[in-house]
C-alpha cells in the first residue's frame, strides 16, 4: 500500500513540478552552494520510503533550490554515484553470498576464477557505458518534454498496484 500511494503522490508531483518551480536561477554547477547540496540530500532521504524514486526526490529537491530542470537532473545523477559506490562496496566486501554451498564474500567469488574476474570487470564497464548513454538520453529528453510522461507512468502504475492490492490479487505486508 505504501508503494502504491508513493507512486501516485510522486506522479502527481511530477505532473506539476515545472509549474511549482518555474523560476530557476541556478543554471550551472558552479553556483551550487553547500547548503543547496545539503538540502537536496535531505530530499533524497525521502527515497527511503518504499515507492519513492531516489532520482525524482533529488530532482524535486534540486528544483526546489531554484535549479533548472536539466541541472537538477544532472545533479541527481551525480548524487547517485556515492550511493552506487557504497552498494557495490557492501556487495563486494561486506555481504555474505551463498556460493557453491558456502558463504563467501563478493571479492572471494570475483577472485575465485579468471572468468569471474573478467565478468566482473566487463559487467562494470558495460554498466558505466550504458549509464552514461541513458543519462544523456534522459537529460536531452527532459530538455524537450519535461517530467509529465514519468508522472503519468507513476500514476498508472500506482493505480494498477492499488487495484491489485484492494482486490486481493496481490497481498500487501501485514
Amino acid at each position: 500500500m505504501t508503494v502504491a500511494i508513493s507512486m501516485l503522490a510522486g506522479g502527481v508531483v511530477l505532473l506539476f513540478i515545472d509549474r511549482l518551480f518555474n523560476r530557476p536561477t541556478i543554471q550551472s554547477d558552479e553556483k551550487i552552494s553547500y547548503l543547496n547540496a545539503f538540502i537536496i540530500g535531505l530530499w533524497q532521504c525521502i527515497a527511503m520510503i518504499p515507492g519513492v524514486s531516489r532520482s525524482a526526490a533529488s530532482i524535486i529537491g534540486g528544483m526546489s533550490q531554484k535549479f533548472t530542470r536539466n541541472l537538477a537532473a544532472e545533479f541527481s545523477f551525480f548524487l547517485a554515484v556515492p550511493t552506487m559506490f557504497a552498494a557495490t562496496a557492501y556487495s563486494v566486501f561486506l555481504k555474505n553470498w551463498h556460493h557453491n554451498g558456502e558463504l563467501k564474500k563478493g571479492y572471494d567469488i570475483i577472485l575465485e576464477s579468471r572468468d569471474n574476474t573478467i565478468a566482473f570487470i566487463i559487467g562494470n564497464v558495460m554498466a558505466l557505458v550504458v549509464a552514461i548513454i541513458a543519462i544523456r538520453f534522459f537529460i536531452n529528453y527532459l530538455k524537450v518534454y519535461g517530467f509529465k510522461i514519468f508522472g503519468w507512468y507513476r500514476i498508472i502504475a500506482g493505480i494498477i498496484l492499488l487495484v491489485l492490492l484492494l482486490t486481493g490479487v496481490i497481498k500487501g505486508q501485514p
